[in-house]
């Protein structure tokens, strides 16, 4: 299990935002999901934008969020 921070593409900031929502650790991420936690991130955040559910989702994945697959990108876009 990984500390935020560990996790590609997630900054000392977005990590900050995880904990606000209480997303504690890499396991809390993988369990509630990207786009659960953007969700949450929304409610703290208004500026939250996709490319920060990018980011969430290549964390979970273990991928900087440039290598996630098309197809996935426009399957997590149809949730906006």
């Amino acid at each position: 299990m990984k500390n935020l921070s560990e996790l590609p593409n997630i900054g000392n900031a977005v990590a900050n935002q995880l904990k606000q929502v209480g997303i504690l650790d890499e396991d809390d991420l993988k369990s509630i999901g990207a786009e659960q936690a953007w969700l949450k991130i929304q409610q703290i955040d208004k500026t939250a934008c996709i490319n920060k559910l990018y980011a969430l989702e290549g964390a979970i994945l273990g991928i900087k969020k440039n290598f996630i697959a098309k197809r996935k990108k426009r399957s997590i876009k149809r949730i906006l």
